[in-house]
């Protein structure tokens, strides 16, 4: 059986569903100020944050701290795989941030910021407060992909409720209910979709589009419908645009954004730092690869704020996300520290 990493299962204790933080952040900054860290606090918006070395570089490696609600004992199976929540999204990959950095310890010309982020898995309140404090020349987003791949890039997503409103009528006429008209608009919206997806066969580039909920009533004299929907945007159709075309298709029903929407975005292969990660997996003895992924994650909103090239990396198998089994394997979150301590000690080449 192999022994527990002492940050993975520390923070897999402390059960921390976004707006319930507070717990783990304490313990995270506990942890490293026990392992080292020049610096170690948790800042304004709750976020853990360590520091190591004092460079007029630097490399941010920004993880997520909350999870999606529905607690999982912490357990172990087959002397390798760790059940908990958030053992792949993403407390795995913020842990394994956090031993790599403080294995490889301070580099000389660098500053490296290792930040548990809270919200992620809301608003992103963690991600939005850093991404004007920082400016990185580097950065890592602690998300799931296996340790031998490194993930490119996330779909943009956007969130809306629609509102139809029609005076009530009796169920034998004809006119047109707000249930009916909502649905209509739904249809709309699907058609178009398939319509801008067509020839599109990868889905990074399509629009995906979800009803996630639907209500309607009346109050005597008028009746309502509402849909909620999400959308997941390709890297060619930005939020305001997709938002314009949204009230289009809804013609006279109100459209109302809901939440922060977000652009996708997309690294570039051929920087120092892709560089540095595939040297780190082949180090290891992994065969690297890249991917693009369907979700958003902080890296949809530090990136394009940091201008700097970023990347998310991490153990974890990413179906496993939110799920009741969602577990790591130590042995791939071993794997992960030592390519990301590769990364580190040769930041200075």
């Amino acid at each position: 059986m192999s022994a527990i990493p002492e940050t993975l299962s520390g923070l897999l204790r402390h059960y921390s569903p976004s707006g319930q933080e507070r717990g783990a952040v304490e313990y995270l900054v506990s942890r490293m100020q026990t392992l080292g860290y020049g610096r170690a606090f948790s800042d304004a918006a709750g976020n853990a944050v360590g520091i190591l070395g004092a460079g007029e570089r630097q490399m941010v490696l920004l993880g997520h701290i909350d999870t999606v609600p529905g607690e999982i004992p912490l357990r172990l199976e087959a002397g390798e795989r760790l059940y908990g929540r958030g053992a792949v999204d993403a407390k795995g990959p913020l842990a394994a941030f956090v031993d790599a950095a403080a294995q490889a310890g301070p580099q000389v010309g660098w500053e490296i910021v290792v930040i548990g982020a809270v919200g992620e898995e809301s608003e992103s309140e963690g991600a939005r407060f850093v991404a004007s404090r920082y400016h990185p020349d580097f950065a890592i987003i602690g998300e799931p992909s296996r340790w031998e791949r490194i993930t490119l890039g996330y779909k943009g997503s956007a969130w809306a409720e629609i509102n139809t409103r029609r005076p009530l009528a009796h169920s034998a006429g004809q006119q047109e209910s707000a249930s009916e008209a909502a649905f209509a608009t739904w249809s709309r919206l699907v058609a178009w979709a398939e319509e801008f997806n067509a020839g599109r066969s990868r889905a990074f580039d399509q629009l995906l589009l979800s009803l996630r909920g639907l209500a309607s009533g009346d109050d005597g004299f008028e009746e309502w419908a509402s849909l909620r929907l999400g959308a997941r945007l390709p890297a060619d159709l930005d939020p305001p645009s997709w938002y314009t075309r949204l009230a289009q298709l809804a013609g006279q029903e109100q459209v109302q954004p809901r939440g922060y929407a977000v652009p996708a975005y997309r690294a570039e292969k051929n920087t120092h730092l892709v560089r540095l990660l595939l040297a780190g997996i082949r180090a290891a003895g992994g065969q690297p690869g890249f991917v693009v992924k369907t979700g958003t994650a902080d890296l949809n909103i530090v990136a394009p704020a940091w201008g700097c090239p970023a990347v998310a990396y991490g153990p974890g198998d990413s179906i496993l996300d939110h799920t009741p089994e969602e577990h790591i394997e130590l042995e791939e979150y071993r794997r992960a520290v030592q390519v990301l301590t590769h990364v580190l000690t040769h930041l200075p080449d």
